[in-house]
């Protein structure tokens, strides 16, 4: 008991000093803060007091941090102006523009790479069109191969049989032209010196006041430009062998290239559809024999719709005795495969041969002929035969035959329609693909949402679960 005064003393003695201590950082504190501003007190926890709380020269945290933060950045004084933020720049720029700019660049790129293709295929382009050619020879002669496979024959033997008979009439009937060009043509320039003679009569009759020495300015005329240009129209006969020549090399690489479409084609299929990356690899497969139904549908509607035009016009010219009505005949039936144009310039060329050889009279009746004949097919044959299978806007068709033949001459017009029957097509599947996995990729809905999509009774009929009776 003797102790315990001293013990108490020392305690009283150290609770003094550490109170002493604490007044001194408190005011240390509120100098600090002073001077950045406002002085705001500092609350100590109520732990304080005690010796175990707080150790001896303990600062509390929060007036460390305000020190500290004090030290380094001063606020600024009350009568500083306020300074807006910069807004972010992706933010000023408007909606709109923002839109156009990620769609030119895209729209930039994919100029680009139409640019580049174009060039490739201007390079190639003699393969390219050969390989175009055998896609609609295949295509028109696909179902005879099918056919003869049902009827037992082995694969190779069907294709054989098919491309031989197909390329045999192909010869047969361009041997049969040139027989009737070449037999005809004497007959032919007697009827068009005779012609030339008959117009020169009417032109010296009619009321257009024209004199024999006017007509015979023209043609020395004619004469003097044909001799001077000789060096031209010999150049001109060396650049139309070279075209033959290419030609020939474009009919083989089609021969060649048929053939092996029609014996190995679904593999070919399957050998392109592993280029195609796996993420788009099912919609290209199902796009596929859809694009190939619709070129099999043009080709063979358009070989009938050429054969029908051709069998009629080659009728009508034949009765009204003009010559060559085979081989115009043929013409028609040729250039029946360029839509639209190829029409107008076969029915120009009958009609001209009937002015020239049988005088104006014929060729207004085989002009009549024509007309008709183009004008049932055009509202009638075409659109029965082809149906809604290639059915493609006039429009779309002019300015595909345009651009095909500004490109690749009369092998682009040929294959212009076409290409744009089937890219409709690729198109109208691919998005209607997308727009299912879509779907069936959504979340399924919940709630009030799945009752909304929900089926609905047709109006007038009874829910459901009511036995037919209706529930009041």
């Amino acid at each position: 008991m003797s102790k315990l005064p001293g013990w108490l003393g020392r305690l009283g003695a150290e609770l003094t000093e550490l109170g002493e201590r604490l007044e001194q950082r408190r005011a240390e504190a509120e100098g600090v803060e002073g001077e950045g501003g406002e002085a705001t007190p500092i609350e100590l926890p109520e732990t304080a007091a005690a010796p175990s709380a707080v150790p001896v020269g303990a600062v509390p945290a929060e007036a460390g941090r305000r020190g500290a933060v004090a030290d380094r950045v001063p606020l600024p004084p009350a009568y500083a102006p306020s300074v807006a933020a910069r807004p972010d720049p992706v933010a000023a720029i408007p909606w709109g523009m923002r839109v156009a700019a990620e769609a030119s660049w895209r729209l930039l790129v994919l100029a680009g790479t139409l640019y580049v293709l174009m060039k490739v295929i201007s390079a190639v382009q003699l393969v390219v069109l050969a390989f175009v050619a055998a896609l609609l020879v295949t295509a028109m002669l696909q179902p005879t191969v099918a056919r003869l496979r049902r009827y037992g024959l082995p694969r190779g033997l069907a294709t054989a049989v098919t491309a031989i008979l197909g390329f045999v009439i192909m010869g047969l009937v361009g041997w049969f032209v040139v027989w009737q060009v070449m037999d005809n043509l004497d007959t032919l320039s007697d009827k068009v010196r005779a012609g030339i003679d008959e117009l020169k009569h009417w032109l010296l009759d009619s009321p257009f006041h024209v004199t024999e020495q006017q007509i015979n300015d023209v043609a020395k005329n004619l004469s003097d430009t044909i001799g001077t240009n000789t060096e031209q129209i010999t150049t001109a006969g060396l650049q139309g062998v070279t075209v033959m020549v290419e030609v020939l090399t474009g009919m083989l690489l089609a021969m060649f290239s048929t053939l092996f479409l029609l014996y190995d084609g679904k593999r070919i299929w399957h050998w392109v559809l592993k280029l195609v990356p796996a993420q788009a690899r099912p919609g290209v497969a199902g796009a596929g024999p859809r694009a190939w139904r619709t070129l099999t549908a043009y080709v063979r509607g358009t070989v009938l719709v050429a054969l029908i035009d051709a069998i009629f016009i080659g009728l009508g010219i034949w009765f009204l005795k003009v010559p060559m009505a085979v081989p115009l005949a043929v013409f028609i039936f040729l250039f029946a495969f360029i839509p639209l144009v190829g029409a107008v310039i076969s029915g120009a060329l009958a009609v001209v041969v009937a002015l020239v050889t049988e005088g104006v009279f014929t060729a207004l009746m085989v002009l009549l002929v024509v007309l008709a004949v183009q004008q049932i097919e055009g509202h009638v044959l075409q659109p029965f035969i082809l149906g809604r299978a290639v059915r493609v806007h006039p429009l779309a068709v002019v300015l595909s035959v345009a651009a095909g033949g500004m490109v690749a001459g009369i092998g682009g017009a040929v294959v212009a329609v076409p290409l744009v029957a089937v890219t409709n097509t690729v198109v109208g599947y691919l998005r209607s693909y997308g727009q299912e996995e879509a779907l069936r990729h959504a979340p399924s809905p919940r709630g009030a949402t799945a009752i909304d999509v929900a089926p609905t009774p047709a109006p007038g009929s009874p829910p459901e679960g009511s036995g037919g009776k209706e529930t009041r």
